[in-house]
Parts: C-alpha cells; sequence; structure tokens
C-alpha cells in the first residue's frame, strides 16, 4: 500500500504558467531528474508516462541522462515483457 502526498497549487498560478496539473507534474519529474534527485525509473512514475516516452521528453529537453542500477532492473524487466530476453 503506498501513500500519496498533496500539494495545493492555486489555479491563478496554473493558469500564469499556462500548465494544467499533469503538465505540472510532467515538469515536476523532468526537474528533479535532471538535478539527479529522481531515478528515471521514479521520474516516469510522477509524470505518468511510459519509461519509453519519458525518454523521448528527456532527450528532446537535452537532459543529461542518468543510468543506475535501478534503470538497468526496469530496462531487464522491460526486455522480459517485450520476449527478448
Amino acid at each position: 500500500m503506498s501513500s500519496h502526498a498533496s500539494l495545493d497549487i492555486p489555479q491563478e498560478i496554473l493558469d500564469s504558467a499556462r500548465l494544467s496539473l499533469d503538465e505540472v507534474r510532467t515538469e515536476l519529474a523532468l526537474s528533479l531528474y535532471g538535478a539527479g534527485r529522481l531515478s528515471l525509473g521514479k521520474a516516469r512514475e510522477l509524470a505518468d508516462m511510459t519509461l519509453w516516452r519519458f525518454r523521448q521528453l528527456v532527450a528532446t529537453r537535452k537532459i543529461a541522462p542518468h543510468y543506475d542500477i535501478e534503470d538497468i532492473q526496469e530496462d531487464l524487466e522491460t526486455l522480459r515483457e517485450l520476449g527478448r530476453l
């Protein structure tokens, strides 16, 4: 069972930034990943994206990739699911 935390963002702030809540989550995920505060897997979870979609977004934003043991494990799991390993 996982717990959740909430963040209250005034609609005025979202309107000023011209961002939806989903876009704020994505921007936060990209920022934390780029700063090395989240792994690729955790950042993509926060962004609620597939691993491949999040990687594409990281690349388009020119964020240097981080690759750690968790990322290797996720890649291996994905390859197993695809029947390629």
